[in-house]
């Protein structure tokens, strides 16, 4: 006779499933570029009304619809970061939201994107997709459909929509020279998520690094517009840097990060000198690194955190000077933690400094 099914079966891991966790998953930078010079037909269409496409690399696409409307849309999914179905789920909403709101967007519209297992429990494969509904729904949108397939990895995110204003978009390409740039949230998911998969992380640094990356990206996006922001991006799978050197590329500019300033998850520095980066964060290191340039007393613990691998991370915020004072203000009494870490300079490239930002 067969042993009987023990009476409490050893939860699934998800990330068992899983080659690469979260956003760490994507395509390396250097291949991305490599196929996409290959495809013949993606020269930008001749269509005055698409304000943001395919020859920016911006976070969403952008279509004109009235002068005073435009809609902004995103696709975006990856392969599990936790382990917990409903966490993933919401995460990974999370994270396609994000797009919209580095933009300066609202949501209102997303369809789930599904591809499962086909002997992964349906219970868990619900818990998952109610994760992504009541994020949705938090975000004030309506989910109102999706694909599914089968496959062996889980994947799952949201086509997603969202309206904004053309005159009053964020942007890659419009950071200026003073500008103060400001983090909306910690570094350290890929390093700290990682170190959970390997079983080498402690339980509080999972809830830490789940309950940052469910955060929606809403209230910073809505004081970014008060505020006057043009310039913004969201920092997911190229790291700090590679989103960084994507808009300061866009805009013609430098960028100066100071170390000391860069909020991190209250194990990542640990977990950094163990080594638990995903693959993600040294594609970013190998592909963006030469154009970064580093202070000597900077350690590659702490120089390999700015190019970690992230997942739903915070928004870089462009910050007009004389709106620093207000924005500050305006977050403090929304209860919105931000952090000043450098300024937008004249040049290009990044240059990372030892001393902590001062802003005057």
């Amino acid at each position: 006779m067969a042993d009987p099914a023990p009476l409490h079966p050893e939860p699934v891991r998800l990330t068992r499933f899983s080659h690469g966790a979260g956003c760490a998953c994507k395509l390396s930078p250097s291949d991305l570029r490599t196929i996409l010079g290959l495809v013949r037909g993606l020269d930008p269409p001749a269509d005055p009304n698409l304000l943001v496409g395919l020859d920016t690399a911006d976070d969403a696409a952008v279509y004109r619809l009235r002068d005073d409307l435009a809609i902004v849309f995103t696709a975006d999914f990856f392969t599990p970061i936790v382990d917990d179905p409903y966490a993933y789920g919401a995460i990974a909403a999370a994270n396609a939201l994000s797009d919209l709101y580095a933009m300066g967007a609202a949501p209102f519209l997303a369809l789930n994107l599904v591809a499962m297992p086909a002997d992964l429990e349906p219970e868990i494969v619900a818990e998952i997709l109610r994760g992504g509904a009541e994020q949705i729904r938090r975000a004030g949108a309506v989910l109102a459909g999706g694909h599914s397939i089968q496959d062996q990895e889980p994947k799952y995110g949201l086509v997603a929509l969202g309206m904004a204003d053309p005159a009053r978009l964020m942007t890659k390409d419009a950071a200026q020279p003073g500008d103060r740039l400001v983090l909306t949230k910690p570094l350290g998911t890929g390093v700290t998520t990682t170190a959970l998969i390997r079983d080498q992380g402690e339980p509080g640094h999972a809830a830490e690094a789940i309950e940052w990356m469910s955060r929606l990206n809403d209230r910073a996006s809505r004081l970014a517009l008060q505020a006057g922001v043009r310039a913004a991006t969201d920092v997911t799978g190229f790291g700090l840097l590679g989103h960084g050197l994507e808009l300061a590329q866009a805009s013609g500019v430098g960028l100066r990060i100071h170390a000391p300033s860069v909020p991190l998850f209250s194990g990542a520095r640990r977990y950094a000198e163990l080594g638990t980066f995903p693959g993600g964060s040294l594609d970013n290191l190998s592909y963006f690194g030469p154009r970064v340039n580093f202070d000597p007393g900077l350690d590659e613990p702490a120089r390999m955190l700015l190019f970690d691998a992230q997942t739903s991370g915070g928004l870089l915020i462009c910050l007009p000077p004389n709106a620093w004072e207000g924005f500050r203000t305006a977050a403090d009494e929304a209860g919105l933690e931000t952090w000043a870490i450098g300024e937008v300079v004249e040049g290009e490239g990044i240059q990372v400094v030892e001393g902590a930002y001062r802003p005057g």
